[in-house]
């Protein structure tokens, strides 16, 4: 291996060394709190490289022969996924020792997760783009289940398991029919032989709808949604922020990989156009029908991605900015959600139920964590000055200057119903009173986090032409 091929797959291998190292540091010591040290230490340093200019011996930033690359936008969801890491393994070290969840395994397989997300971000190769997708589920599989004192975490890591083999086994078969029709496994070259403007080959219709199929239940999309509530209300609290935040940019990535570089893309148009108006509806419905948060919050994250695959359509038409305002959306959520999941981690380690009643008055019990937690819903509902709402607004310009008006007009509309019942769990925050809720407590490094989330949040929704720069590349 050269200079180049080391410092492309360096963030790589510095996951893995640290999962590997994570696990033998815990057993060692016996002491999960090193452990989880260890594993948010490798995690911060691997983010530290992708913001390293990038050496000129590494020109043009991609190496064939591995498979991967370290473009401007391969190291900007480097630095995220690994941030979102870092920060799921804080709000995870008081969450566990209270719920007794013990074991080096589970930051080591943070860590795994966040490798694959990071191989897929890298990934100019069908295979190392599949691989890295399903060893960040693999490692989901695992998180999700892991409080085996209960049994909802129990049903909700099988019902993923299950899921997740049926979608891979999906995106295995649609790659596979790409491959016989392009000859190649390079993203690039597979992707414009795939839709050529002329008679499409059956194989690669087949292949496309197996790839959406089983993306559809990657990103959680109406119909291949029904996994979702049940796990976002089983797993722990920090690996939903993880899971709801982190997996999802890197699925919506994986789109984004492909999409721009197919040819005649626009023959997608009728199957997203249809994932994206039931998943925008009836996620926000469901929504409006919940009394549990956690339930809520899932039915919330359906109709999200729903937007975002609305950002999709409007880029298949090319020009309108649509994939430069969906990876802005996909980045903007995954912070929210570490906001929102985090506060909601910290609530429950000091006694917070599931139910919305029992969020009664905790913003004056609680009010760090809160606080967060109404500015994610805020961000939510898509009002100003967070970037939700400017995620939102890019989303919809994209959708109208491609001529997608009545998709557009309903994402906006339902976007409206869901602010109801955002406002329902900050009114049990704020306006209603806490009972015999005790004072709550949020340790250094977690308000740290949330306080960091929370400025992200205002911050790029305020000014969000920097990171807007650095996606332009995606059209």
């Amino acid at each position: 291996m050269n200079g180049a091929e080391l410092w492309i797959a360096l963030p790589l291998l510095l996951l893995a060394i640290g999962s590997l190292l994570t696990l033998m540091v815990g057993a060692l010591t016996g002491n999960d709190r090193i452990a989880h040290l260890v594993a948010i230490a490798t995690a911060l340093f691997a983010a530290h490289w992708s913001l390293q200019p990038a050496p000129l011996m590494v020109f043009p930033f991609s190496v064939p022969s591995l498979g991967l690359s370290a473009s401007i936008v391969t190291r900007t969801f480097t630095f995220f996924f690994c941030l979102m890491a870092a920060g799921a393994l804080v709000f995870s070290m008081g969450y566990n020792q209270q719920r007794a969840l013990r074991g080096e395994e589970y930051p080591a397989t943070l860590l795994f997760a966040t490798f694959g997300m990071v191989a897929l971000a890298a990934s100019t190769n069908l295979l190392t783009l599949f691989l890295g997708l399903e060893a960040m589920t693999f490692g989901f599989y695992i998180l999700v289940a892991f409080d085996l004192k209960q049994d909802a975490s129990g049903e909700a890591g099988l019902k993923y398991l299950l899921m997740g083999a049926f979608s891979a086994a999906f995106l295995a078969f649609g790659i596979a029919l790409l491959y016989c029709i392009g000859g190649t496994l390079d993203i690039s070259q597979a992707m414009r032989r795939s839709l050529v403007i002329g008679p499409v080959h059956p194989a690669v219709l087949a292949g496309w709808g197996c790839l959406l199929i089983g993306m559809a239940f990657k990103l959680s999309l109406v119909p291949a949604h029904l996994w979702t509530p049940d796990v976002y209300e089983g797993a722990p609290a920090p690996v939903v922020a993880f899971l709801s935040g982190g997996s999802k940019a890197a699925a919506l990535l994986l789109l984004l990989l492909l999409l721009p570089q197919a040819g005649d893309a626009c023959l997608l148009r009728a199957p997203l156009w249809g994932l994206a108006l039931f998943s925008m509806v009836l996620g926000n419905l469901a929504g409006l029908l919940q009394n549990r948060v956690r339930r809520m919050l899932a039915y919330s994250s359906i109709a999200q991605m729903g937007y975002v695959v609305l950002a999709l359509i409007a880029g298949l038409a090319g020009g309108s900015g649509g994939y430069q305002a969906g990876a802005y959306y996909a980045l903007a959520y995954g912070v929210i959600s570490l906001a929102a999941f985090g506060a909601i981690a910290v609530l429950e380690r000091n006694g917070c139920g599931a139910t919305l009643e029992e969020y009664n008055g905790r913003g004056t019990t609680n009010p760090l964590a809160s606080g967060v937690l109404a500015l994610a819903l805020f961000a939510l509902a898509g009002i100003p000055p967070t970037t939700g709402f400017t995620g939102k607004f890019l989303i919809f310009t994209s959708a109208l200057k491609s001529g997608e008006i009545m998709l557009a007009v309903i994402g906006i509309l339902t976007a409206a119903v869901s602010v109801y019942y955002y406002l329902r769990v900050i009114t049990c925050l704020y306006f209603k009173p806490a009972g015999n809720a005790a004072q709550g407590h949020v340790s250094f490094a977690e308000a740290v986090v949330l306080l960091a989330a929370s400025a992200s949040i205002l911050l790029f929704g305020l000014f969000p032409s920097s990171l807007l720069n650095i996606l332009k590349i995606l059209g």
